[in-house]
């Protein structure tokens, strides 16, 4: 097959419903015996991804908190924390220290060398080199089973047939990958190449692909999308979608025989590689797409409405999380920004594709330029954080927990209220009620956008507030619910937000986010992480952890 590579420009998560419009993402609903067989899946799979959290009340010290002495911990505490041989069965996947002071070391569990998907676990030292906890998810069947991880396929054989299983067009917007998984799935765990593909077009999609490296057999696949020479930055005007005045950092550029113009490319922040605006057309061909180029350095016409605000919007949330986190771009090392916008033809979406963002105009009747809300463009890059720090897997409970932060962080950014989407609704919407796509503080007051979504509603439709109300969906449906269930654990953080303020509940949850949680955390795992962060910053039994405590047990969480 013929690839065409478009030059890379930022793993991918949609705003609203990942890959298609809002009108046609539902599945078909199943019956009762169907969820129960999902069900019965995930309980007769249970030791594939066990929670491990250990907390010490007697701190044991080291010289130095390195990788030998995180590992020299698990070595002597293997049937405390669960797992066997970890010096055979463990590598290192980074060291971090952050700014208390204390280091984390994080491990992939492993195989014969290979490494076991969304298997990960964490050991935290305290400044004085104490190993004071150890969390993560490990796999158990492995110890008890051996795997055999040679592969009798190559992986050129493995990305052909990951490619046809997911229907790619022949333009491909980055190099596709391939990397032998030990995959655990439905009971057994396979020898696979993880595959991810990533492609625009009418159905854009952020692949990942599980193939049997025996076989040639698709384990099982899921869309991960969460949806010149001489340059001289400068000051620039810009008109929003809403009118509002925007300052704008711009860059001149000389084209040949035009003179000079200007870009909407920002260089002006140190250790950046920009934040850089695209044109993508309307016309879902992403090689056609443009850096946005006009005649003068006030960029006020309607077409530049929606390219004004991406502009802007990027640079606020890349300014929110280098002040209050320290954090230098999506990826911590200072990857370039990238947004392209006007994408498809009315398009209700935007998306984070694993590299840039994504900005449909709206049909106008259900929403606007998505490029007009500030929450949304913190939501989508907030995506690109979750993939370059816990990376939660795009489904089921993990997914929820992706969308979840992605809407938290979208509402401390956008800190005017605690509603998601209330810039990006259309005359028409609002007219009939559609006022915001989710809200933190009151998700009973939102009723699920789709038909077939409600249908697995236990509380009227609406977004839920409680795990009473938890939607149990097939991943075929929502990912399992990811846009939907999210918004349990959204009120948890508005009610502890409630009582802390808003700048404390970004801190514990920054932390909980990037120190705490691995690809497969679940509810449970995102409380201990919380309550676990909030202690790190204010202490054990401080107002912060009992705020943390009682948002979670007020949504059932516990």
């Amino acid at each position: 097959m013929k690839k065409k590579f478009i030059v890379p420009v930022a793993l991918s998560s949609a705003l609203l419903v990942g890959s298609i419009p809002v009108s046609s993402v539902f599945a078909k609903p199943v019956n009762s015996s169907e969820v129960s067989s999902v069900q019965a899946t995930k309980e007769w799979n249970r030791k594939a991804s066990v929670p491990v959290f250990v907390k010490e009340r007697f701190a044991e010290k080291f010289s130095s908190s390195t990788p030998s002495n995180a590992l020299n911990y698990l070595k002597k505490n293997e049937v405390k924390i669960g797992i066997k041989n970890p010096g055979e069965n463990l590598k290192v996947k980074d060291t971090q220290t952050d700014k208390l002071g204390m280091t984390h070391v994080r491990f992939n569990q492993s195989i014969n060398g290979v490494n076991v998907e969304g298997a990960e676990i964490i050991v935290h030292f305290n400044k004085n080199n104490e190993v004071v906890s150890v969390n993560g998810r490990i796999n158990q069947t492995i110890a008890d089973d051996a795997v055999d991880t040679t592969a009798t396929l190559s992986s050129d054989a493995a990305l052909k047939t990951a490619l046809s299983s997911v229907k790619a067009p022949e333009e491909l917007t980055y190099e596709p990958t391939a990397e032998l998984v030990v995959y655990p799935f439905e009971g057994e765990n396979y020898t696979t190449y993880k595959v991810n593909v990533n492609f625009m077009g009418d159905e854009p999609g952020n692949w990942f692909v599980f193939v049997d490296a025996k076989t040639g057999k698709v384990i099982d696949k899921y869309n991960g999308l969460m949806h010149a020479d001489e340059m001289k930055t400068q000051k620039g005007v810009g008109i929003g979608v809403h009118g509002e005045h925007r300052e704008l950092h711009i860059t001149q550029v000389k084209e040949p025989n035009a003179g000079t113009k200007f870009a909407l490319a920002d260089y002006s922040h140190e250790n950046l590689g920009g934040i850089v605006t695209y044109d993508a057309h309307n016309d879902n061909i992403s090689s056609n797409d443009t850096l946005y180029v006009g005649n003068s350095a006030a960029f006020i016409g309607d077409y530049d409405r929606a390219l004004v605000d991406a502009h802007y919007n990027s640079e606020k949330v890349y300014e929110y999380y280098l002040n209050e986190h320290g954090r230098n771009s999506l990826d911590g090392e200072g990857m370039a920004i990238i947004s392209r916008v006007h994408y498809g033809n009315n398009y209700n979406n935007a998306s984070w594709n694993g590299r840039w963002m994504t900005y449909g105009d709206g049909d106008g009747k259900f929403m606007i330029s998505l490029s007009a809300g500030l929450d949304v463009a913190a939501h989508e890059m907030t995506h690109g954080v979750i993939t370059h720090s816990a990376n939660l897997v795009y489904r089921n409970q993990s997914g929820a927990l992706n969308e979840s932060f992605a809407d938290v962080f979208g509402a401390l950014v956008d800190d005017s209220d605690w509603e998601m989407g209330e810039d990006i609704m259309a005359p028409e919407a609002k007219a009939k009620g559609t006022a915001v796509l989710r809200s933190l503080s009151n998700p009973n007051g939102v009723v699920v956008a789709n038909e077939e979504r409600r249908s697995y509603s236990t509380n009227g439709g609406v977004y839920p507030d409680h795990m009473d109300e938890f939607y149990n969906m097939p991943t075929s449906v929502d990912g399992g619910g990811v846009h939907v269930n999210s918004s349990i654990t959204n009120h948890a953080a508005y009610l502890i937000g409630q009582e802390i303020g808003r700048e404390k509940l970004g801190q514990i949850y920054y932390r909980a986010l990037t120190v705490y949680l691995t690809p497969n955390s679940d509810f449970s795992d995102a409380r201990q992480a919380v309550v676990q962060s909030a202690i790190d910053i204010y202490g054990e039994g401080s107002a912060e952890d009992a705020a943390v405590k009682s948002g979670f047990d007020a949504v059932g969480i516990y």
